[in-house]
């Protein structure tokens, strides 16, 4: 008998956490328990026959909106090549909609809901060892003998410290994101968020933490992304980890976390003020700044506390923050969008996400999205289409501007120029709206383009607002050589001959690995030396100076 335990994962980077920890949780059973992890970008036909050759007599498949697709696309031709083989489902895509899931896949068998690590070994027992029946397993929608549906009581949530640490072989994750929790749960009840079904907030003893958290230390792991959903919602232990994380820190490994920013105290704020550039990163969803909409999402946020938290960690400068939207939420239109953007923008986050609200099976908003009026697809990811607020031609437009975040400000190779353009805008999301419409009207967003080709339509896109100003060209020289030696001048860099002999006396100063570029202030050469041995370790920029 065995069991393949399958994740079919958004990119070869990621890897799945919950299959090992069902295989860590079975370890008894050995190879008769297998774990295969693909990638949505393989091509489905790649796979099933992955799966064929492996022969397994059951076939489990981890389920997240990005890979529902392609697993339902599959569950309807693995019982074509692998008759025989039992099917079965678990992850939070199928968790919250078993019987629907079972009725549109007559083939499967059943599906595991909640949390796997409390079901998967009564089923695996079954299978293996032919222990116990379906009827006693907790946690499980099954189809029986007879084709009827049956629903069984829900699984006891985990002990946090009973669930087993699976990077015991690192290299079986070599090049892949280590993905790690310390906590399960949620003290919220965000209308959109799965995390708000959690029946209760659990952790992992701060003993246990620290002990694996010392593992990836030691092995010099280049970064460990905590899975928490609000990792810093008991002060006492955000800074007891924190603190160790300080104490610990190898000089290499980088810790992200989710946090709610306006529950961070003085005390946790102090603390990061002595880490080292890229020690940790933050990820927080302010989603909107709307009051009217964060009251009717069931999401409770000090507005002022954000942005006061925000701005003294922006001041430390080393703290990757990632701050995210949510467009599509109810109540909130498209200039009420368009406030809570220039809100966030102006926090200066490293990385502003501008994402799309998605109707998750389950939540309160999904039960609520008829009466509000919301639309969406029907198939994952559920992501909206329009809601009485926010029209589809206005969510069209927005797709765009998040286009032109990603790559002109989340990038971070356009700081100094995106700097100089909006001087002339009172508002950053009128910028990227106008440069969204530019692209559609020039039929840019349809094509891949290098990065040079973009810096070439950036000038474009400022010779038709007929800014004529050298600034900009030597805004983007700047931004291109901050971020590497170029190997060949662009062509609308300055002519460096005059400068030939003073150029030659600073590379027998500095030598040949930095690039010096000239740039004009008051119609005087202003010398610039580029070190690209010095780098800024949170931007990764070269160091900059001015030479006398």
């Amino acid at each position: 008998m065995r069991i393949l335990l399958t994740a079919i994962n958004a990119k070869y980077i990621h890897s799945n956490l919950a299959v090992y920890n069902l295989k860590a949780v079975t370890a008894k059973y050995g190879d008769q328990i297998e774990i295969a992890e693909y990638t949505i970008n393989q091509q489905p036909d790649e796979i099933l026959a992955d799966i064929y050759k492996k022969q397994p007599d059951v076939i489990a498949f981890s389920t997240y909106i990005w890979n529902r697709r392609m697993v339902g696309e599959l569950i309807e031709e693995l019982p074509k090549v692998l008759p025989q083989a039992e099917i079965w489902a678990g992850g939070p895509e199928v968790s919250y909609d078993a019987e629907a899931f079972l009725m549109e896949y007559p083939k499967v068998r059943g599906v595991m809901r909640g949390e796997g690590e409390t079901v998967f070994p009564a089923l695996a027992s079954l299978y293996i060892e032919g222990t116990g029946s379906f009827q006693t397993i907790a946690g499980i929608t099954y189809r029986n003998d007879q084709g009827e549906l049956q629903i069984n009581e829900d699984g006891a949530p985990a002990n946090m410290d009973e669930l087993p640490f699976v990077y015991g072989h690192l290299e079986d994750f070599s090049h892949k994101i280590i993905y790690y929790e310390s906590s399960r749960g949620c003290p919220f009840r965000c209308a959109y968020c799965l995390s708000s079904l959690e029946k209760k907030l659990r952790f992992r003893s701060l003993d246990l933490v620290k002990k694996e958290l010392g593992f990836f230390l030691q092995a010099k792991v280049p970064q460990v992304k905590f899975l928490d959903r609000t990792f810093n919602c008991n002060p006492r232990r955000t800074v007891d980890l924190w603190q160790w994380i300080l104490d610990h820190d190898n000089g290499i490994t980088n810790f992200h976390f989710e946090i709610a920013a306006d529950l961070i105290t003085e005390e946790e704020l102090a603390i990061m003020e002595q880490m080292r550039p890229g020690l940790i990163q933050l990820e927080i969803g302010v989603q909107s700044t709307n009051m009217e909409t964060v009251h009717e999402i069931d999401r409770v946020m000090d507005l002022d506390l954000v942005r006061n938290v925000t701005a003294k960690v922006k001041s430390f400068g080393n703290i990757h923050q990632h701050l995210d939207l949510i467009a599509g939420l109810p109540g909130e239109d498209q200039e009420s969008f368009h406030k809570s953007f220039d809100d966030v923008f102006v926090m200066e986050p490293e990385q502003l996400q501008l994402g799309f609200l998605k109707v998750l099976r389950g939540t309160k908003i999904h039960r609520m999205a008829q009466q509000y009026g919301i639309v969406c697809h029907d198939k994952a990811p559920y992501e909206v289409l329009s809601t009485p607020w926010l029209p589809y031609k206005d969510l069209l437009l927005l797709k765009g501007v998040e286009e032109m975040v990603e790559l002109y400000y989340n990038s971070h190779q356009y700081e100094k120029t995106l700097e100089e353009i909006l001087k002339n805008y009172g508002s950053p999301f009128a910028f990227f709206e106008e440069l969204a419409e530019f692209y559609d009207r020039k039929g840019y967003s349809k094509i891949s383009h290098s990065r040079m080709a973009r810096y070439e339509i950036l000038r474009e896109f400022i010779s038709e607002k007929d800014w004529a100003d050298p600034v900009y060209d030597q805004c983007m020289i700047f931004d291109l050589y901050a971020r590497e030696r170029l190997k060949s001048r662009p062509a609308f860099a300055a002519d460096r001959s005059p400068y030939k002999e003073q150029l030659r006396e600073y590379e027998k100063i500095y030598g040949k690995q930095v690039h010096i570029e000239i740039f004009t202030r008051d119609s005087q050469p202003v010398f610039v030396l580029f070190d690209y041995a010095r780098r800024n370790p949170l931007t990764n920029d070269a160091h900059v100076e001015v030479l006398g």
